[in-house]
């Protein structure tokens, strides 16, 4: 009876144990920050964004300056003048907000010049935790990066590192 008992115990520990779902965090922002290449890209990317803002600044002062002289000027204008410099002003407006859209808006310039730099490193990522997590036998892994909200996280299971290491990145 003790025997049938420790067994069933046993098994049923087994059965639990093997049921039990391994998982690991990592944090893909502080992996991307130890990569040397994203640190250039995401240098070249503000570069490139503080270039355009300040092409959109230049545009957005001009129309202020035409804004003002008309101002200064409507009382002297004829009602066909007047017409004239307020399309000409609704056009450079129209123009400003198109530029601004295809630069920094959805799927803009911006966007693309981030794919085309950052995704390559993100894949890269992706695939070492993959590795990691196929290695190790996780059923899942969570990134407490950005979107994820993680109350409580063990530090003894972040695997930050290990990706880092798959990497050959030293820490």
């Amino acid at each position: 009876m003790k025997k049938t008992l420790l067994l069933s115990i046993a098994f049923l520990s087994f059965a639990l144990a093997t049921q039990a779902q391994r998982y690991a965090i990592i944090d893909t922002k502080y992996i991307l920050n130890k990569i040397p290449e994203y640190k250039d890209a995401d240098k070249k990317l503000q570069q490139v964004g503080e270039q355009w803002q300040k092409e959109i600044d230049d545009k957005q002062a001009q129309l202020d300056k035409m804004y003002k002289n008309y101002e200064a000027e409507q009382f002297m204008l004829t009602d066909e003048l007047k017409k004239k410099r307020e399309d000409e002003l609704f056009v450079k407006e129209k123009e400003i907000r198109d530029l601004q859209k295809r630069r920094f808006g959805y799927e803009g310039d911006l966007f693309r010049e981030r794919q085309r730099l950052v995704k390559p490193l993100q894949d890269k990522v992706y695939n070492a935790v993959q590795k990691i997590a196929v290695a190790k036998s996780y059923d899942f892994v969570l990134d407490k990066s950005e979107g994820i909200t993680i109350i409580f996280a063990d530090p003894k299971l972040d695997r930050s590192d290990d990706v880092l290491k798959e990497l050959g990145i030293k820490n």
